[in-house]
């Protein structure tokens, strides 16, 4: 393990533990899932391109091809609210396509969050801000 990681998991003396946001982060991405999933509901969008979509920023971790720094950015990039914040804002304005995009997206960033997938860490895909997957 790198000693990045490593600081990353020991609490410094007085603070919480590390994982003891979790449940918390875990329960607000599932309320983010929800709530994108009554909203979509109500723009009378395509269920078919909600299935299509839904992965589509999953497609930020080719940038692990470029190895762990790269990838963790490329896959961060896509894995933040300010995405799809700034499609819902397109959406607004007017421009069609964005407002079902952006609640997708939104969905998909939710449902990782419940699912316990955090934001990377250049240490390596498995190292999360909240917490190590699988471990």
């Amino acid at each position: 393990m790198s000693q990045t990681a490593q600081q990353v998991r020991e609490p410094v003396a007085g603070t919480p533990r590390p994982g003891a946001a979790l449940p918390w982060q875990r329960a607000e991405g599932a309320a983010v899932l929800a709530a994108a999933l009554v909203a979509y509901t109500f723009l009378d969008a395509s269920w078919l391109l909600f299935a299509a979509l839904l992965l589509a920023p999953d497609l930020g971790m080719l940038g692990y091809l470029a190895g762990r720094r790269v990838g963790a950015m490329t896959y961060n990039a896509v894995h933040v609210y300010a995405g799809p914040a700034a499609a819902l804002l397109a959406g607004v304005a007017g421009v069609a396509w964005a407002l079902p995009v952006g609640v997708i997206w939104l969905a998909h960033i939710g449902m990782d969050r419940a699912l316990g997938y955090g934001l990377k860490l250049p240490t390596g895909f498995k190292d999360t801000h909240m917490g190590r997957i699988g471990g």
